[in-house]
This record gives structure tokens, C-alpha cells and sequence, in this order.
């Protein structure tokens, strides 16, 4: 799991993936401060709002700076990777839209629909999650410029496809970016007469280890085949139940979200484009490790809509019956940063409390193993998604 907020995109040279000399970034003051001492010494402040500030890094340094906040820090982002000085200076001075999606209420959080989402929910398998993190495990990396990285995500858009290829109203595509090589997945469950209604159940495709990018092994079981699993588990239950929406639900594997939330911000920035009406996303990022004693679910407080977060309690202790709080996540946590810089309402439902944070996270040892050895933990964010999308969508 990794970055919250703002926008991103990358530029790393389409076919032959050559880097440019340096790029953008808008990292969180404290994080900055914290770790000023291990930057080199030619990274400066440029611009500075919002409690976060503007630097101008190499994507070899941008790699370490990941590895440092993971290491040193024990959290997750911090930081968000633009195209340009003047896209990461907006960032920090354009904040109306995340106001909006922050505090504004865009649907209808009534409870409404448990007959229909009991039964579905009671079809949620472990083993199903389970087999489907050893899968995408086994790929050494699914690191965003990596031949693997392509292969695990045309992968989870064959293991989508194959599960709705019942269905006629359902359409699973590779969504190519041109900067980097892997493509991020978008399935559409087009609605019935409230279509031009989107909710989104997204998480990250990519995995990556410390500061040696696509060189080392990356299993990232935890981060994050487990909340790409999570999100197949629900595309199933909804499936073999042939569940039809109202309203267009969206299921998003996101390239690139290991070095800036990168392929989530390109498709955020698309939406909000074409003025596509996005009443709720929902983020999984990490669903397998069960870090907090006294808490299942913690919701992360900020840089994510107020009201959903209410209804997404409300939908735990109605459908999931799981103990479940709130964290808070900083700046640049993960690829709902993107919805939200952007104006969209979105929520992150997380394992554990940040300081309870899976500290074995990009490094060679996040595998199922090290996390428990199943997926009980993450079944409940599959009960949970599952009744997310359910309640919205009708």
C-alpha cells in the first residue's frame, strides 16, 4: 500500500521505459522532515502549502525514498508523484475539489437492501481469496515497469473475464498507459437505468521491494495481491448470484500505485474529464495481515469522505459484525487519493491501524505465510465490498 491524495502520473518513456532525469513530488512536511538526513543533499524544498512540499528527485531516488519511509518511518506513502513543477505546485494550492469530496454527501446511505446482500454475503470463501493471493504471489514482481508486472495484470484480466463471461452486460479491459508498460484493469457491471451512476471498488495491481525496484522479488501478498483477491472474491459472489445493478459498478486494478499512485491518478483525472458522475469508491490496499488486537476494520479518517465512512460502519456492524475504528493514513497513503483529489467521495477500509502497520511489506518476506498463513482477515473486506456495492448500486 502506498500514497494518498493529489495527482500523479509519471513519465517514463513509453516504449523503450528510459527514465527521465528527474521528476515532481509533493511528500508530506513531516515525512520530509523526518528523513531529510538521508536524502541527498541536491533534493530542496521548491514550494511548500498545505503541509506539504514540492522536490524535484530522480526515480532511482524516488525508489529510495519509498524504501526510507517504509523502513525508517514504519508507514505507508507519503508522497505523490506528478508530471510537471506546475502540476505538483497545484496540488497543493487547488484544494477545493478535495474539500468537496471530503465533506459533501453524494448518495442515498440508507440501509436498504439486506435481502439481497445477506445471502451474497454469506457465499464469501477464504479459500477463494486465499488461492487467488498464492496466484498473483507467485509472479517474482508485479513492479510497473516489469515484464511480470504486464503478465499479473493481463492475469487479473483474464481471472475477471472468466468469472463474468456469462454475462453480456459485463466488460473487463486493460487500461494501457504511455509512460510505463503495465496496464491497469477496469470491470464494468453496466446498471440498468441509473448507468450514468459509477461506483468503484478498486485497489492496486502492482508490488514492489525496497529500493531495488524490479531486481528483487516482490511477492506483495499482503501488498496488495491480498486486496486485488479481496475485489475478485467479490466480482465472484456477485457473479454466481448473476447480481444486476441499477447503477454501473466499476471493479479498478490500478498499475503503478508502488511510486505514485500513477495509474489511479491517470483514470481519476480521466473521469473527472468527461464529467463521469462517481457517487463511491471504495480503496482496498491490504487485507490480510490483522495487525490491531481490539480493532478488524480501521477506516482510515483522512483524505476520505466523512459520510461514506459512516456508512461503511454502519454496513460493518449490519453485514460484517467485526469490531472496526478509525487511523489516519497521511499524506499520499494510497490510490483513493486520486478519487479524491479529484473530487470524487472515497473510502479506505485497512487491516490495522497504520502504527500496526505489516511491517514486512516490500520486501521479499510479504507473503501469505508471513501474514497467518490464510485469508480469514481479508474475507471480512469481502463481506464488506460485497454489501458496499450492493447497497449503492440498487
Amino acid at each position: 500500500m502506498k500514497k494518498m491524495l493529489g495527482l500523479l502520473l509519471l513519465s517514463l518513456s513509453a516504449v523503450a521505459l528510459a527514465a527521465p532525469d528527474t521528476q515532481w513530488l509533493t511528500v508530506d512536511n513531516d515525512v520530509l522532515a523526518k528523513i531529510r538526513p538521508k536524502l541527498n543533499k541536491s533534493v530542496q524544498t521548491l514550494y511548500s502549502a498545505q503541509g506539504a512540499s514540492v522536490v524535484e528527485m530522480s526515480p532511482a531516488e524516488i525508489e529510495q525514498l519509498g524504501a526510507v519511509i517504509h523502513n525508517e518511518l514504519h508507514r505507508c506513502g507519503g508522497f505523490i508523484a506528478h508530471d510537471s513543477y506546475e502540476e505538483a505546485q497545484t496540488a497543493l494550492t487547488s484544494q477545493g475539489e478535495m474539500y468537496f469530496a471530503k465533506q459533501a454527501i453524494f448518495a442515498d446511505y440508507t440501509i436498504n437492501q439486506a435481502e439481497v446482500v445477506r445471502p451474497i454475503v454469506a457465499q464469501v470463501a477464504e479459500t477463494s481469496i486465499r488461492n487467488m493471493i498464492i496466484k498473483l504471489s507467485d509472479f517474482k514482481t508485479r513492479y510497473y515497469k516489469s515484464e511480470t508486472g504486464v503478465q499479473s495484470s493481463e492475469f487479473i484480466r483474464d481471472s475477471w473475464a472468466a468469472l463474468s463471461k456469462h454475462r453480456s452486460d459485463v466488460k473487463v479491459e486493460l487500461i494501457k498507459h504511455k509512460s510505463w508498460a503495465q496496464p491497469s484493469i477496469v470491470m464494468t457491471i453496466e446498471g440498468s437505468n441509473l448507468s450514468e451512476e459509477i461506483i468503484i471498488l478498486g485497489g492496486h495491481a502492482d508490488s514492489i521491494a525496497g529500493m531495488f525496484g524490479g531486481m528483487a522479488r516482490a511477492p506483495g501478498a499482503d501488498d496488495n495481491a491480498s486486496g486485488i483477491a479481496t475485489i475478485t472474491e467479490v466480482i465472484r459472489v456477485l457473479m454466481e448470484n448473476n447480481f444486476k445493478p441499477r447503477r454501473t459498478i466499476q471493479f479498478m486494478g490500478y498499475a503503478a500505485e508502488e511510486v505514485g499512485l500513477l495509474g489511479s491518478k491517470d483514470i481519476a483525472a480521466s473521469y473527472k474529464e468527461k464529467s463521469q458522475k462517481v457517487i463511491g469508491v471504495m480503496q482496498l490496499d491490504m487485507t490480510l495481515n490483522k495487525g490491531t488486537a481490539d480493532k478488524d476494520i480501521v477506516m482510515m479518517s483522512d483524505f476520505t469522505n466523512a459520510a461514506q465512512n459512516e456508512f461503511l460502519g454502519k454496513l460493518i456492524d449490519e453485514y460484517v459484525k467485526v469490531s472496526w475504528g478509525y487511523s489516519r493514513c497521511g499524506y499520499g497513503c494510497s490510490d483513493h487519493a486520486s478519487w479524491t483529489a479529484n473530487g470524487y467521495p472515497a473510502s479506505m477500509p485497512f487491516e490495522s491501524t497504520m502504527e500496526d502497520i505489516n511491517h514486512k511489506i516490500h520486501t521479499p518476506n510479504d507473503t501469505l505465510q508471513n501474514a497467518g498463513g490464510d485469508a480469514k482477515h481479508a474475507a471480512k473486506f469481502a463481506k464488506l465490498a460485497t454489501a458496499f456495492v450492493v447497497e449503492l448500486a440498487n
